[in-house]
């Protein structure tokens, strides 16, 4: 013979309820969490922003036949192009020691930065059927999106380091055959990626809630490109100290500068602490500024 409970009795008001329904662990659904709630549900679920980030690197490239071989190609192939051009026809690398360096490391990192903002643009917009069919912290799609950048990353900073060593123009040998001055690539992509997680927050929500600027996304980027320092040195081709100065200092122009600190032996690029400070302050707000931005719309995700 079984025993059945009987039903509790209805609340009387709905103070009672939702005094009822938290008891049980009950939560209103589109309501914003606090950020210190927000802060911690995202933590406790980073093995499925890293699953998820491994998922879509896989993806990426799942039907071509090269596979994951195209996340070096491609950065490798850009930077040909643009050693083809810019440094050996146009020579507008002339002044560098080490221009084919100058231009690889360049390409390979800005590559790390557009492809963090455009997949970050697109996180919220591309997962709408993740969205709305589980609960989870949003902040999760633009986190896996730059993740899985910086995996792809990480096998084309070692064939990076191996062009910049075949072109004839390697630090000087001080323990084991390396210079300890190419151990700060670490830190500088390091700090790159921090950047990138914030530039993907903001982007993320004002993708989601105005489309059509997804579309401008890749002219900015463009633009970007030629202003950050990419293919030529900013103090070289700007005369106006002002406007370098500028130019030199914004985030992504920065964050070059640190990678070619790290890996070229450019007299007129040494080692800067004030770079690397402008660079840890740029990486901290960006995170800071773009988390915030992004939690603020969690309840709206999804939502038509």
């Amino acid at each position: 013979m079984t025993t059945t409970s009987a039903p509790l009795p209805p609340p009387e008001s709905p103070e009672a309820a939702a005094a009822l329904a938290e008891a049980n662990g009950l939560r209103q659904v589109g309501v914003r969490p606090t950020l210190r709630e927000y802060i911690r549900s995202t933590w406790q679920r980073r093995d499925f922003a890293r699953t998820l980030a491994t998922s879509n690197a896989i993806a990426e490239n799942q039907n071509s036949y090269l596979g994951q071989i195209w996340a070096v190609l491609t950065p490798l192939m850009n930077a040909f192009v643009y050693v083809l051009i810019f440094g050996l026809i146009l020579k507008i690398t002339r002044g560098q020691e080490n221009g084919v360096g100058f231009i690889v490391v360049g390409t390979f990192m800005y590559r790390f930065f557009s492809e963090s903002a455009s997949g970050g643009a697109k996180s919220v917009q591309k997962n709408l059927n993740l969205v709305r069919a589980l609960h989870f912290p949003r902040s999760l799609l633009p986190i896996s999106t730059v993740m899985s950048n910086l995996a792809s990353l990480v096998p084309a900073i070692f064939v990076m380091c191996v062009i910049v060593a075949l072109s004839g123009f390697l630090p000087p040998v001080t323990f084991g055959g390396v210079d300890w001055e190419w151990l700060l690539i670490v830190p500088a992509v390091a700090l790159l990626y921090v950047f990138n997680l914030g530039v993907a927050f903001i982007l993320a929500r004002v993708v989601e809630r105005i489309p059509d600027l997804g579309n401008l996304l890749p002219f900015v980027l463009r633009v970007l490109l030629y202003a950050s320092g990419v293919i030529f040195a900013i103090d070289r081709y700007i005369p106006n100290e002002t406007l370098a100065a500028v130019m030199g200092y914004q985030p992504v122009a920065v964050y070059l500068n640190l990678a070619r600190q790290a890996l070229l032996n450019e007299p007129n690029i040494p080692l800067d602490g004030t770079m690397w400070l402008f660079g840890l302050g740029w990486a901290v707000l960006a995170f800071v500024l773009g988390f915030i931005f992004f939690w603020r719309a969690e309840a709206r995700y999804g939502r038509e």
